[in-house]
């Protein structure tokens, strides 16, 4: 956006003066100051929105989901008692 705008002395000095010393445009100047005094920068951009999309387990009948800690414990003890057997 084309826009005029009227700057302090002072800060057009300190513009002109960042600009000699960095290489960067006036313009760019600006823009980073603008952006920086308005607390845009150091924003990360906004995340785009995730979706969860469930699937079926495949899980055997007679098997509860909400109980898979206790088959694993099962299991490992049937695994301790077969090598105890030995």
């Amino acid at each position: 956006m084309r826009t005029t705008l009227t700057l302090d002395p002072d800060v057009a000095e300190r513009l002109a003066s960042e600009a000699r010393r960095t290489g960067k445009s006036f313009k760019s100047l600006v823009n980073d100051a603008i952006r920086l005094g308005l607390g845009l920068t150091g924003r990360p951009p906004k995340a785009s929105r995730f979706s969860v999309e469930p699937h079926p387990l495949g899980l055997r009948p007679g098997i509860d989901p909400d109980r898979l800690n206790q088959l694993v414990d099962e299991l490992e003890v049937e695994a301790v008692a077969r090598t105890l057997e030995r």
